[in-house]
């Protein structure tokens, strides 16, 4: 199968989960997500994570984004024991059952911020951020490839210039320029968000290793709460 191809039936993903934690439970859901986000990061093709915590006391819903270079590396996660076994600790903290979307394409170029229901921003902040991005890299491209490029035939320059910046442009630069712009992009949004790292509430060599065998949520949950105590 051509890359083109690949890359059409395999796409980078853009994952948005909305959760409403119960306001009693924040503590316990926030070393949930430091155990979610350190096993997600350990599956291959995982490219970072952003968590928003509530903007007011009147919404009490964190907002995880999370990308993934190809939609099957999604699914091994999906399907993993690992995502259960933490899915499984948040049930109880949460009011109701997560919401999740799974975007694909371009427009995950625009996800940083989340919302339960994905608006992005105007149309011209996309362009103007886009542009920043592209002019930059196309002319860094451009003179890098020069002398192998020189001979080439105009079409096959594009191509060549193109087949490097689109890849580019998805997996690292995008991701930097929407976090860069975020403020601007998303203003009702700016509200602390929990970075890619997200602040080490306990080390991460201090969760369980190996997970251990579910028992209930109940009792996962003090089990966690147990490593920092």
């Amino acid at each position: 199968m051509s890359q083109p191809q690949s890359l059409f039936n395999d796409p980078t993903v853009t994952v948005v989960i909305s959760r409403r934690v119960k306001p009693e439970c924040k503590a316990e859901f926030e070393l949930f997500l430091l155990g979610i986000t350190t096993a997600c990061e350990k599956f291959h093709g995982h490219l970072g994570s952003t968590i928003f915590p509530p903007v007011n006391s009147d919404d009490p819903e964190y907002r995880i984004i999370f990308k993934f270079d190809r939609l099957s590396n999604l699914r091994n996660w999906e399907a993993s024991p690992e995502r259960k076994f933490w899915f499984d600790i948040a049930e109880p903290l949460t009011v109701s059952p997560p919401n999740i979307q799974v975007l694909t394409g371009l427009e995950t170029w625009f996800t940083l911020a989340g919302n339960t229901s994905i608006t992005p921003p105007p149309r011209y902040k996309m362009t103007v951020v886009t542009w920043l991005a592209v002019f930059p890299l196309i002319t860094f491209i451009s003179l890098i490839l020069k002398q192998q490029l020189l001979n080439l035939p105009l079409v096959f320059r594009v191509a060549v210039i193109t087949a490097i910046a689109v890849p580019t442009m998805t997996y690292l630069i995008m991701p930097q320029m929407t976090k860069l712009f975020s403020g601007w992009l998303y203003p009702s949004l700016v509200a602390s968000p929990i970075t890619d790292t997200p602040k080490k509430i306990i080390e991460s060599s201090e969760l369980p290793q190996p997970l251990p065998e579910l028992n209930s949520p109940e009792e996962n949950t003090e089990l966690i709460v147990s490593q920092i105590l």
